[in-house]
């Protein structure tokens, strides 16, 4: 994307994030804190994660901890940028819906001087840019969004989704948000990365799609290319059957991604690269800080 485009596409995003999100965004979607302020007795509707053992078993009564507010909230947004990204059937590819949330957790993220930190996986070589306060933050995200991506010579040696997670992981000194921004496609090596990035951590799993990964539209013959793999399949859309096949596979391969996310403890959101995205990306934003 042109850096002028790119910039235009800044401005507009942080004018409906304006409008679409009323009052600060200043809630436990960005992080709890590490500091202790009280212990109570667990309610309805707590988080499960935040429950005291040690005074549990004392009393015989669950009890959860509640910590005082980081007076700076770090951010981590872990960006996928690999071949599968440039994917897109519908009104942009899934690469542009990407840009785009980056840009508005971006602007989320940098907000009272709080602190956004990059990790970008996927091409040959991942990228790391360190947390940094206000417009120096989303300024350095702008950066790497621009940076046009290193092909891999082969998915062999293309850095991964699980490798990405691992390195937000270890970059990571208090407890943070972590926001995985990826169709979550390819080797599925990102779980158990993700459950020890969740237990220590926030982690949102914002997930794109694009139409014709769900469904085959009827258009005679096609050649199936897989952009990160290279292998082709010849498939005659015709066939009902085989539409019909595709759809029920296709359906089931996301329902067990979104059991992974709900597995250990992950907030999950999909995104489209049809229609419009932000919009659906604030409803999800707006319930997770209720």
């Amino acid at each position: 994307m042109p850096e002028g485009l790119l910039k235009a596409l800044d401005v507009s995003i942080a004018r409906r994030m304006e409008g679409l999100l009323a009052g600060d965004f200043r809630s436990n979607l960005l992080g709890t804190g590490s500091e202790l302020a009280m212990v109570r007795p667990y309610t309805p509707g707590d988080d499960v994660r935040r429950i005291d053992w040690n005074v549990t078993a004392r009393t015989n009564e669950p009890h959860v901890r509640v910590d005082l507010a980081e007076r700076v909230l770090v951010t981590w947004l872990v960006l996928d940028t690999s071949l599968s990204m440039q994917f897109g059937t519908a009104d942009r590819r899934k690469a542009d819906v990407a840009e785009g949330v980056a840009i508005a957790i971006g602007h989320l993220a940098t907000r009272r001087g709080n602190r956004l930190g990059i990790v970008t996986f996927g091409d040959a070589q991942m990228k790391t840019i360190p947390p940094k306060q206000g417009r120096v933050g989303l300024v350095g995200l702008l950066a790497a969004l621009r940076r046009e991506p290193e092909e891999p010579k082969s998915a062999a040696v293309a850095t991964s989704l699980g490798e990405g997670i691992g390195q937000a992981g270890a970059m990571t000194r208090q407890r943070s948000l972590v926001v995985v921004v990826s169709d979550f496609r390819g080797p599925q090596d990102w779980r158990r990365p993700l459950l020890e990035l969740a237990s220590r951590h926030d982690v949102v799993a914002v997930e794109i799609r694009d139409p014709r990964e769900q469904e085959l539209a009827n258009v005679g013959f096609l050649r199936l290319v897989d952009p990160e793999t290279g292998r082709q399949l010849r498939v005659d859309t015709r066939s009902r059957r085989l539409r019909e096949r595709f759809a029920v596979a296709a359906s089931a391969e996301r329902a067990l991604v979104a059991r992974a996310f709900s597995s250990v403890g992950v907030r999950h959101v999909v995104l489209t690269t049809s229609g419009d995205w932000l919009r659906p990306l604030v409803v999800f934003l707006r319930r997770s800080r209720s």
